[in-house]
């Protein structure tokens, strides 16, 4: 189980750096970017269930509180609860290529703004949050499901790295 969360946050952070660099170059109007960051950490969890969602989750979150200018420890509690929940569905549906990992995508990006929106609502000064009526929200949602199935048939190429075996061995 620790090589899976140390694979998938390394490539979280190799993720993370292309996303904040290349990916957003492509924005011209609307500050939205797809969150490959949160994919990762779909994929994982879905693929090894709630622990490891968990530990990918607090310790991705943690990187990217330190690659960003969040406060430390925002980001570790958003993915930690995704996670968590994410890894909760482990081997509840068969994994198609297309229509699962869309809905999985759509379903953690509506739970990260939800978890900001309800943070905002504590410390106001602070954490910022998702307006659902914004057209960013939106967009960044759309990007996110539409990416998911790319995203996830990429992350099977790294499938011994990433995800158990069937017989749950390392």
């Amino acid at each position: 189980m620790v090589k899976k969360i140390i694979w998938a946050l390394i490539l979280t952070v190799a993720m993370a750096i292309l996303q904040s660099t290349v990916f957003s170059r492509f924005v011209v109007y609307i500050h939205a970017v797809p969150d490959f960051t949160l994919g990762i950490l779909v994929y994982a969890a879905y693929m090894n269930g709630t622990m490891s969602g968990q530990l990918t989750g607090f310790f991705s979150g943690v990187l990217l509180d330190f690659l960003s200018s969040s406060p430390l420890g925002l980001n570790s509690f958003v993915r930690t609860l995704t996670g968590a929940l994410t890894g909760l569905m482990k081997g509840t549906f068969y994994l198609d290529f297309f229509f699962f990992p869309m809905a999985l995508c759509a379903g953690a990006t509506i739970i990260k703004a939800l978890l900001f929106f309800l943070l905002h609502l504590l410390f106001p000064q602070t954490v910022p949050s998702y307006s659902f009526g914004a057209l960013v929200f939106w967009i960044e949602l759309g990007l996110n499901v539409l990416t998911a199935p790319l995203l996830f048939g990429l992350l099977r190429l790294f499938g011994p790295l990433l995800a158990e075996s069937k017989e749950g061995g390392q």
